[in-house]
């Protein structure tokens, strides 16, 4: 069971509505060319759920050329945050956490504040994460008084990546949600956020003032391209300094947020399952025996998704269902509450290894194929259903007690084969085409079908009210 950053039913005015979703393997970011000045103080702050937290994530940079560039990232390949700033070829400002975040279940609050007019050099740089200042650094090397970084000076500035050697590279891979860039002020991380009464920092809306290249990116808007007040990176911040979207889609905008998180899959409970798209999308194709859980957990409640199968070979070997956290991911049948295909026609449910359940003995799963999965874990008795492409799959079957423990999480499963599967699980964050759109009866995610009466997807505030 993970307990995210943010997200449930704490007491705030202040909702997120969106986020956007950066897929590293795309070259996706959002950049725009600020009017020219020479800063020394500025602030950036936002709300990012990491996707990877073995690759590079950069947040924010600004840039000319390789010797000069600056860059916030969160984090890097080992998990940690921090800054890179070159001027002339000449390193100006580098600071590195020691402590190591790597939780892709949750949202964090990052706020890089930055003032070098200070005369205490410890005053012109500081870091937040959820609301406390890091003071702790393995690297800790301050600019020196009055110096105009990169990330504040510069004309071309990005949000998703940073100049590398040549080009933008090392891109974010995960989700942004309420990214402010502050233009000549620096703030502190309660200017963003607040403590509530559970003692859980959650976002607040900003009231100061974002200066003259000031932005503020709600994401509210699923336009791509040429920067305007229509697309994805649209500034709402009253400065019109909208930013122009590359390699990004209307797909990319989400309901995925810090006051409301979405189940995603875990990069860490992950056994050789490639990920991308944020944590949605799978491929088992790199070996057999591998397997991937989701990372919300329930005991109560009942829950819907689904799992859209891409691979053009179809689903021939793959179990998509739930399992017990305490048991290995991929350890077999045995701990999986899962469909599973018999051959290349004849599909059923794995309550274990000894309780296969033929459920559908019609043509088999392929390509573009929908499979939505129904859990109730309400009733006496403990059910689980399948759907293809809207249609149940035999019956609702009772779920074998063996599999019940404590909390079941959402798994993928690729226990050898013929085929390797490929796909995308919607847990109402989809990375697919959606015809229709429907939500669950609290007006949250977005599904191919309806899921069914009572049934609601696996996001937190469901999760306060059914879980």
């Amino acid at each position: 069971m993970v307990f995210p950053i943010a997200g449930g039913t704490q007491d705030t005015s202040y909702e997120i509505e969106n986020s956007l979703r950066f897929n590293d393997d795309d070259t996706a970011y959002l950049n725009r060319t600020r009017s020219s000045q020479s800063n020394t103080t500025g602030t950036f702050s936002v709300w990012t759920k990491m996707g990877n937290p073995d690759a590079d994530n950069i947040l924010f940079g600004g840039h000319t050329d390789v010797n000069n560039r600056s860059y916030i990232y969160f984090s890097d390949p080992t998990g940690y945050g921090g800054i890179f700033s070159r001027t002339s070829g000449s390193a100006d400002i580098n600071f590195a956490t020691n402590a190591l975040y790597r939780d892709p279940s949750a949202w964090y609050h990052v706020v890089v504040a930055i003032d070098t007019t200070q005369g205490t050099e410890s005053n012109r740089f500081k870091m937040y994460v959820n609301g406390e200042q890091i003071t702790s650094f393995s690297a800790s090397s301050y600019p020196s008084q009055n110096a105009s970084l990169p990330i504040l000076n510069q004309a071309a500035q990005t949000v998703g990546g940073g100049y590398g050697s040549s080009a933008v590279s090392a891109m974010a891979e995960g989700y942004m949600a309420d990214a402010h860039y502050i233009d000549g002020t620096q703030y502190a991380a309660s200017d963003f956020g607040e403590t509530n009464d559970n003692g859980v920092w959650i976002p607040k809306k900003f009231t100061g003032s974002f200066g003259t290249n000031g932005f503020k990116l709600e994401f509210k808007q699923t336009g791509t391209g040429t920067a305007s007040a229509s697309t994805i990176g649209a500034d709402t911040s009253g400065n019109d300094n909208h930013l122009t979207s590359n390699n990004l889609a209307a797909l990319d905008v989400t309901e995925d947020t810090p006051t409301n998180n979405f189940c995603t899959l875990s990069s860490v409970d992950n056994d050789g399952v490639v990920l991308s798209e944020g944590n949605c999308n799978f491929d088992t194709s790199s070996g057999n025996n591998e397997g991937v859980r989701g990372t919300i957990g329930v005991q109560n409640g009942k829950w819907y998704y689904e799992c859209k199968i891409t691979g053009s070979a179809g689903m021939s070997a793959g179990n998509i269902g739930y399992s017990r956290p305490e048991v290995p991911v991929t350890s077999g049948p045995a701990s999986v509450l899962g469909l599973f295909a018999n051959g290349s026609s004849t599909f059923g449910l794995y309550n274990n290894s000894s309780g296969k359940t033929s459920l559908d003995a019609s043509a088999g799963i392929g390509q573009n194929d929908i499979i939505g999965v129904a859990l109730d874990l309400d009733s006496s008795t403990k059910t689980i259903a399948y759907y293809r492409n809207g249609s149940i799959m035999g019956s609702a079957q009772t779920i074998n007690a063996s599999i019940l423990g404590d909390f079941l999480l959402p798994v993928m499963l690729d226990d050898g084969g013929v085929n390797d599967v490929v796909g995308s699980f919607n847990f109402g964050n989809p990375t697919f085409s959606i015809s229709s759109g429907n939500a669950d009866a609290n007006g949250y995610g977005n599904f191919e079908y309806a899921p069914p009466s009572g049934y609601y997807s696996l996001c937190t505030k469901n999760l306060a009210e059914f879980g």
